[in-house]
């Protein structure tokens, strides 16, 4: 190891020790009112999210199995019809299962990071067994949310080859259930420097080619962040370089040491989060509003004389590439059927990603003719993810749209009645 690798990872160690001190304190006192009022919005977005997964036919399987294989212990709730009740462990991964199925859960603009869907299964689980009250409860998913998108925001991926849920869901866990349990600094930093020595390389292409144990690594994230914060109360642990040697020496991420500690306390990352009303990732959300906008341009033509599509992106929308997705997963994840489907239904809502829309001849079409292209507006987070679509119909003529950032983030939000009635839908 060189002096400047060995100088680069005590530093890592010092900022390290000091956002988990940090940690540790504000979980004493109460929060901002703005930062209390942001989290608890990401704690009842993503409880609908929870509820919306569900009632998928895979997910209930899951969690049945979850339910048979737990002990008699009666602790927390699943978040499904009928409400059961199991012991903790159980319902964080059903829970977790469940959060991000749907492609409906908030997530966190200045990194690729979920940092609700990492925390809040393992949290509520722990919280509910543990008899804690909803200020704790908001005040810990504000903390959480903290550190896991710091950690993400310190060790960002050069390009997509690791997905986000596998990287950092099992800190996200461990950093939840820590704060629940009212960890000192030393249990806590066993915990999730622990947790991060089982994060695991989930492919980032596992979602776009739509295998769906992606949708279970927030799930093995709850799971194995409840395991390593009691193997932390037993004495065993990661070591304070833990978390620097797995991303930035074996996942070979990028180093950003300050944000580990820029701004604690001042600037809140839960005031960076995004809400989702279209059910595909979030970087196709700006081509999908192009869209929907287009369709009010139509005047005497028809979306069925569209003889191509070219849209715009930036890289994150450029590999979202897959012509014919085959699970509703894979087409979440994918531009061409996101742009297809929204333009021939009129919606990217949950109808537009359904299996019957895989098999529709006219979005089959139309997915063929979507052609991607670099958008030269694209910058860094949290202005990555703006889309220009063009619509080119048989008879020469086109429409285009603009649109440089998604709605639902801190630029352009959604208001509270907006996301309230969305968690009532849900």
């Amino acid at each position: 190891m060189s002096a400047e690798q060995k100088a680069l990872r005590s530093e890592a160690a010092r900022q390290l020790n000091t956002l988990v001190e940090w940690t540790v304190q504000a979980a004493r006192g109460p929060l901002p009112e703005p930062v209390r009022r942001r989290a608890a919005l990401i704690l009842a977005d993503d409880i609908g999210a929870m509820v919306v997964g569900s009632s998928e036919p895979q997910v209930q399987r899951t969690r049945e199995r979850f339910i048979r294989s737990a002990s008699n212990r009666s602790e927390a709730t699943v978040f499904a019809q009928g409400a059961t009740v199991t012991d903790r462990a159980a319902a964080a991964c059903a829970n977790g299962m469940a959060i991000a199925w749907c492609e409906l859960d908030e997530g966190f603009r200045l990194a690729s990071c979920h940092g609700g869907a990492y925390t809040i299964p393992a949290l509520l689980a722990e919280a509910e067994a543990r008899g804690l009250d909803t200020d704790q409860v908001v005040r810990f998913v504000a903390l959480a949310y903290e550190f896991t998108t710091r950690i993400a925001l310190a060790y960002p991926f050069p390009g997509f080859y690791v997905h986000p849920h596998a990287a950092f869901a099992t800190i996200g866990g461990a950093i939840a259930v820590s704060l629940a349990r009212g960890h000192d600094e030393a249990t806590m930093r066993a915990a999730v420097t622990g947790a991060a020595s089982m994060s695991f390389a989930g492919p980032f292409d596992t979602a776009v080619e739509g295998s769906l144990v992606r949708n279970g690594w927030t799930a093995a994230g709850a799971w194995i962040g409840m395991q390593a914060c009691d193997w932390a109360e037993a004495g065993i642990g990661g070591g304070i370089h833990t978390i620097h040697d797995v991303f930035a020496t074996s996942f070979r991420t990028r180093v950003r040491l300050d944000a580990l500690t820029a701004g604690l306390g001042e600037v809140w990352s839960v005031n960076s989060g995004y809400h989702k009303m279209f059910a595909c990732c979030n970087y196709a959300h700006s081509a999908v509003e192009a869209c929907l906008a287009l369709r009010t341009q139509l005047g005497n033509r028809s979306v069925d004389h569209i003889r191509e599509i070219v849209v715009e992106a930036g890289p994150a929308g450029l590999a979202l590439n897959a012509v014919e997705p085959e699970t509703v997963l894979s087409a979440k994840f994918s531009m061409p059927h996101a742009v297809a489907a929204s333009t021939l239904l009129g919606t990217g809502g949950a109808s537009a990603f359904t299996f019957n829309t895989l098999a529709d001849p006219a979005i089959a079409r139309l997915r063929q003719r979507v052609r991607l292209e670099s958008c030269a507006e694209a910058g860094p987070p949290p202005l990555d993810r703006p889309a220009r679509v063009s619509w080119r119909f048989e008879d020469g003529s086109s429409l285009t749209e603009f649109v440089a950032s998604p709605r639902g983030g801190a630029d352009a939000p959604f208001d509270e009645p907006t996301l309230l009635d969305k968690l009532s839908d849900n």
